[in-house]
């Protein structure tokens, strides 16, 4: 029982562990610091192979009714599932930020390729701009 209980409360520090990692997640973004938004995200995915591998061991142990039925286990599970979707619910946040950014990346950059001046820009099939020096001026017929 004492092993189960050691499982359940180094999950509940991973899930803790998760949800403060997302919020400097969201900062960096807001920030954009991509440096840390990288190294956040190798730890995020650290955190949540953690938590799979510790509720699978835990689905594995022995006494793992007693999740159920001993009264401080539940409430420490209870407060796992919150965390989790609270975490779950962050990390979309963050995801629509990031994608926002990219977004508005590539419109500068598509504007900037176009203020270049004498250097042509066209599209490639899959629709990215692509900057041609010689549009149109090197025809020979």
């Amino acid at each position: 029982m004492a092993a189960l209980q050691g499982l359940v409360e180094f999950q509940h520090r991973n899930a803790y562990d998760l949800s403060e990692l997302l919020k400097k997640e969201q900062q960096a973004i807001a920030q954009r610091i991509s440096k840390d938004i990288e190294a956040l995200a190798r730890q995020k995915s650290t955190l949540i192979l953690q938590l799979q591998q510790t509720d699978e061991r835990i689905g594995r142990h022995p006494d793992v009714e007693s999740l159920k039925t001993d009264p401080e286990l539940s409430q420490i599970v209870a407060n796992i599932h919150q965390l989790i979707a609270q975490c779950q619910h962050t990390n979309t946040i963050n995801g629509e930020a990031l994608q926002r950014a990219q977004l508005s990346f590539h419109k500068l950059n598509n504007l900037m390729k176009q203020s270049q001046g004498k250097i042509g820009m066209t599209y490639t099939a899959e629709g990215q701009t692509r900057n041609i020096s010689t549009l149109g001026t090197n025809l020979k017929a």
